[in-house]
């Protein structure tokens, strides 16, 4: 099987979203309910990742940008907004770079310019280690609960367990090559889009460095940060987060 799994709800201005590391579809699941009322939502699973845990993955991000693209260009969608939550965020600035003046507005939320990010709780090949030592059961378990203030207990906690449950070990090891080999800092100045950066102050897998480099680099960019919020800010606050991004994309 090549095709991956990809939500296409509602009508209107297409909004397409691209999840993180350990991700699916179905962790958009708030904001495609909320979308899809006014816009075309476009939700794919990136290959290997949740919905498409059967589908071989692919270890580059320009490599996921350019599959999401075709995507794109099979359902005729010419111009559209793009949301990109973490590893999707990197994925999603490789996709306005690619597609130049097709992106309408950005938003890139708990993500940043470099995949090995300085200052992380432990380098890519720590975690990478770790990931083998220990086994996908336990690695699996172990960061999703660093995505949330509240950690597991989180109402929206289920959507990582259901999104790991059939994701294998090379998939994973494949994304976290494909992050530690990237790197867009040195084009942040080709994004001329309207850019709307999200973080959440508790967020210990994109510090403030990274989203303050954003900022200041994307010249058409602002910075919104969500108090007592982690890395999964989308699913911590999603009433708070869709009205932002409302806001911004009308």
């Amino acid at each position: 099987m090549n095709k991956i799994y990809v939500d296409d709800l509602g009508q209107g201005f297409p909004l397409v979203l691209v999840h993180g590391y350990l991700g699916s579809s179905e962790m958009w699941c708030n904001q495609k309910e909320y979308f899809s009322k006014f816009c075309r939502v476009i939700a794919p699973a990136i290959h290997g990742f949740g919905e498409s845990s059967d589908v071989k993955s692919l270890d580059t991000i320009e490599g996921m940008a350019l599959k999401i693209i075709e995507i794109i260009d099979e359902k005729k969608i010419n111009n559209f907004n793009l949301m990109g939550h973490s590893m999707g965020g990197m994925v999603a600035q490789e996709i306005t770079k690619i597609t130049t003046n097709r992106v309408n507005k950005l938003i890139c939320v708990a993500t940043g310019p470099v995949g090995e990010i300085p200052g992380r709780y432990e380098t890519i090949d720590e975690t990478r280690k770790k990931l083998k030592d220990d086994g996908i059961t336990k690695s699996f378990t172990t960061a999703p609960k660093k995505w949330f203030v509240k950690g597991e207990h989180d109402h929206n906690y289920y959507l990582c367990k259901n999104a790991i449950e059939n994701v294998s070990l090379e998939t994973a090891d494949n994304a976290l090559i494909a992050m530690k080999t990237w790197s867009g800092i040195d084009r942040l100045k080709d994004i001329k889009n309207e850019t709307l950066i999200v973080w959440g102050d508790k967020d210990t897998s994109f510090n403030f460095d990274q989203v303050d480099t954003l900022n200041k680099n994307i010249k058409n960019s602002r910075l919104e940060i969500f108090k007592n919020s982690s890395h999964n800010v989308h699913l911590e606050k999603p009433e708070e987060f869709n009205i932002l991004v409302k806001n911004f994309i009308n």
